[in-house]
Order: structure tokens, then sequence, then C-alpha cells
């Protein structure tokens, strides 16, 4: 799964590495190292612009934690941040996202918690920094919706709420002792057809599921302080002395 992530790359970065064409520079965030669920965090996604006749590729501040359409809140987000990659296609939803709008969530890495004994049978957490081993950006799959606020005008600056989710599968050899799930991540091939709104076709909508081929991939054992959203900064991100961690309840 994906609980909580790092994205500390500057927009100018993530621009020229998707190939952004639109982008207002106002819409900017801080670099995090700690980002949860129902905050913001920097999207890469395909869209038809008013009066355009083709689909941009655009930068974009969402909201993470998907909210349907057809929600009657958007309290729904907290549970809806990750999308099985299994039946992303056919859950109501999820699918009219995965069918027509498609995201990628570029990510410094994720974190994720394995339990393992401790001191009289109580297990602890210990979590793991989970990255691109040649240290570039993660791109993550991902899928954003739009939630209209009914009561509010149409023209009032909350009336639309722009939410998305992180697709996740069945996690690759070398995270499974820490946790059965790993988002999904792309890429570089992969991202023109996952970003195309115009693909829609089931079957190959269903190709793209597939993950890259293991070895990408480093899990890092990093410093219990990630558990606490009030923690955040560069550290969390490096490396934790085992035997430290052996002395420290989590």
């Amino acid at each position: 799964m994906c609980g909580r992530f790092a994205s500390s790359s500057k927009p100018e970065d993530i621009v020229e590495l998707f190939g952004v064409r639109q982008w207002d520079p106002a819409e900017t965030l801080a670099p995090s190292w700690n980002v949860a669920p129902t905050e913001s965090a920097f999207v890469v996604l395909d869209r038809v612009p008013k009066g355009e006749p083709a689909p941009v590729r655009q930068l974009r501040v969402l909201r993470w934690g998907l909210v349907p359409a057809w929600a009657k809140s958007p309290e729904t987000a907290v549970k809806m941040i990750n999308a099985r990659a299994d039946t992303v296609h056919e859950k109501p939803s999820y699918r009219q996202a995965f069918a027509s709008r498609r995201c990628i969530v570029p990510v410094d890495g994720y974190y994720e918690w394995q339990t393992v004994p401790g001191e009289r049978g109580k297990p602890k957490k210990k979590p793991f920094f989970v990255s691109r081993a040649d240290g570039s950006p993660l791109a993550l799959a991902g899928l954003y919706e739009f939630w209209r606020n009914r009561a509010v005008p149409a023209g009032h600056p909350e009336a639309w709420l722009v939410t998305f989710t992180v697709v996740t599968t069945e996690a690759e050899e070398l995270l499974a002792p820490i946790h059965e799930r790993m988002p999904l991540f792309l890429d570089r091939e992969s991202f023109d057809d996952w970003l195309d709104p115009g693909l829609s076709d089931p079957d190959e909508l269903r190709r793209l599921l597939i993950p890259p081929p293991p070895g990408a991939l480093l899990a890092t054992p990093v410093s219990p302080a990630v558990g606490s959203i009030r923690n955040n900064g560069p550290e969390l991100t490096r490396p934790w002395d085992e035997a430290e961690f052996e002395t420290t309840l989590f």
C-alpha cells in the first residue's frame, strides 16, 4: 500500500522530467518528506483545456484521497488513498477515473512499515523508505476525480475539489517481506499511454497495470520518527542504524 510519501522535487524539475507544457507557478508547494492522506501534492496529468483541440500535459496541485463525483461529502477521501490494480477497472469509485482520468504522482519515495517481533511478544513496526535505486523520482500511477460542492455557488473558490488516489499492486520479491502490496510505479516508456485520456479500451488499460521488472527499487530502514506527521525533514529518508532501532519502541 502507500500511506505516506516524500515529495521534495522542485516543480521546475518535474516540468522538465515529464514534459509538462502547462503549469501555474503560483500553484506551488513547499517540499515535504512526510506527506499524509488529505494533504496536497504535485500531480502530472493530460487534459484538454477549454478552447483547445487536444490534451495538454499539466502540473497540478491536488489533494490526496479520492472523492468520487457521486460522494455526498469529501470525508470519504481518507479511506480512498489507494486503489487496487486488480479491481480498479470495475469498482464504482474508480472505474470512471481509470477510464479517462489517470495521472502520475512524482515522489522521492514512499514509506512502508514492517511488523517485527518486539519485547515480551509485543510487535513493533519498522519503517522503510522505498525509492528508485538510481535516485530518480518515483512515478506512481494515480487516478484523479472532480467533486462538486453543492453547498456553495458554482463560481465559489471551493465549488470544486480535485483529488487523487495511488494505484497499488502486489509487492515484488524484495518488498513482500515488508508488505504484501506496493504502489504501481511507471517507467518513462509508459508515461504517455498512462496519461492519455483518449485511451479508454479496458484491455489496453489493464495492460498498463503491469509494474516494471523487479530490481529498480531500494528499501532503506529509516527512523521511527516518520510515524508522526509532526516530523518533516530530509532526515526522515536517511538510513537508520539497525542497532539503534532495536532499542527504540515505535
